[in-house]
């Protein structure tokens, strides 16, 4: 048996028996899409498998520095950081090959923290959709630059002067990704083998950053896939004492760095939802209403699509990001992109989103925001033809410029609070200004050139 074989309790017992495994890995995504995890005994494991495990609630109440929340509202010092239940989930079973025969299990908070769980948020998310009679489907494709260091060799330069995998800009070129080419086989074998599988990789435009385009499935699944894509990736070139970045701008001399979502819906029989050959662009009714979802309420949404400071350092005219919330016909000037194709192929490109945000956060703001259109007959307010950063667009189209803006608007959201429920609202807003306070205490090395002798 393999890994993508296991669908329930009884076939993971049984895998790990036939491995002669005596630890197993689980883990649980946090608030910012990072990992946490560890190894548990088989006996431990079987037994979790039936009964959930305890897990230190405070992966949710702590930011990327492990420094804890003073105004989490789930929790924080007043509860004590007690053990919240997690349940592992089966079917999310993969191979490990960098650790031999290993296995990962992922696992997902149940009862009070299940309404903080940014893979349960999506799963309500997704129910809601079911309960409509819709099925999502997705794929997300990510830029990131690597780079020839170490975790180590980083922080003794203080990053700066890190040494790029490639010198300079060669997008798509056929030279790198031949000189390159172990690295990159390394990653298509990885991805192979933990079944997220790229349809794309491919030398970017800068100094080495590559592009990855993964295997488009459904909604949860593409996900998961993305989230262990952005994890192991990294995993697999530490190894190879390289490092990767998925922020969303590393530097002011390069375009940032895009975590693309293309979507589209099927009823429950299979009929694809966004095509109507007798539309113009094949652009069926149900499309409109959700795109015309996605464009009115991504002011309001930002800080789940945008979620870091760094995020907004991406989001300038002319470096490949949207400004506005615009909507255009294969136009990637655009916040959204729609694609014209038969059938299969009809969909949308959501550009906005960048490598930064967590695959299960932004995907449950994109369909949550789609749903709302559908339900509401929403519609596209304004198609773009040419160049969006060179148009002007209605105050209410207009984005949040920083991250505090965006969690204000966000956390005073009615619709993101029917629709993603209070308790993840209020945890996510809080998390997101404890980041601009954490900022703010922070004094730059531009401020400090500009100011220290001078003023």
């Amino acid at each position: 048996m393999d890994a993508r074989d296991v669908v329930d309790a009884g076939q993971a017992r049984k895998l790990v028996i036939e491995r002669e495994l005596s630890h197993v890995k689980v883990g649980v995504f946090d608030v910012d899409g990072v990992l946490r995890g560890k190894y548990i005994s088989r006996e431990k494991f079987f037994s979790a498998l039936d009964n959930g495990f305890g897990f230190c609630d405070v992966v949710l109440g702590w930011d990327v520095k492990d420094q804890l929340y003073d105004n989490a509202s789930y929790t924080g010092w007043h509860t004590g950081y007690p053990d919240a239940s997690v349940r592992i989930v089966p079917d999310t079973c993969r191979n490990l090959p960098l650790e031999g025969n290993a296995l990962l299990f992922l696992g997902e908070f149940s009862n009070q923290a299940e309404q903080v769980c940014p893979r349960s948020l999506l799963k309500r998310v997704l129910t809601k959709a079911s309960d409509m009679g819709l099925e999502l489907f997705s794929a997300f494709e990510y830029e990131f630059f690597v780079f020839n260091e170490t975790p180590h060799s980083v922080r003794e330069k203080n990053y700066r002067n890190m040494v790029p995998m490639a010198p300079a800009e060669f997008g798509y070129s056929v030279i790198r990704n031949s000189a390159e080419s172990d690295t990159y086989q390394m990653l298509l074998d990885l991805a192979e083998k933990m079944d997220f599988g790229l349809e794309g990789l491919h030398e970017e435009t800068g100094p080495g950053v590559l592009e990855a385009a993964i295997t488009y499935k459904d909604a949860l699944r593409s996900a998961d896939d993305a989230a262990l894509f952005k994890t192991f990736t990294k995993v697999a070139l530490q190894k190879e004492n390289k490092m990767a970045t998925f922020m969303a701008r590393w530097s002011p001399d390069y375009p940032g760095q895009s975590g693309h979502i293309h979507l589209s819906i099927r009823d429950k029989a299979g009929k694809a939802l966004f095509h109507d050959a007798a539309q113009a662009h094949n652009m069926s009714r149900t499309m409109r209403q959700f795109v015309g979802g996605l464009q009115k309420l991504m002011p309001e949404f930002l800080a789940m699509i945008a979620p870091t400071i760094n995020s907004y350092r991406r989001l300038v005219p002319g470096y490949w990001a949207p400004t506005e919330a615009s909507v255009g016909i294969d136009n990637r000037t655009c916040a959204i992109r729609i694609i014209p194709g038969s059938e299969k192929a009809q969909r949308l490109e959501y550009r906005i989103a960048a490598a930064d945000a967590n695959p299960y956060v932004i995907l449950s703001a994109v369909i949550a925001c789609g749903l709302w259109g559908i339900e509401h007959d929403a519609d596209i307010e304004t198609m773009v033809e040419g160049n969006a950063y060179d148009q002007l667009f209605p105050e209410h189209l207009q984005l949040p410029t920083n991250l505090m803006e965006a969690a204000q608007r966000f956390k005073t959201s009615n619709i993101a609070r029917d629709y993603l429920g209070d308790e993840f609202v209020d945890h996510f807003a809080a998390s997101r200004e404890w980041e601009v306070r954490e900022f703010r205490k922070h004094i730059s090395h531009w401020e400090l050139e500009r100011y220290f002798e001078i003023i």
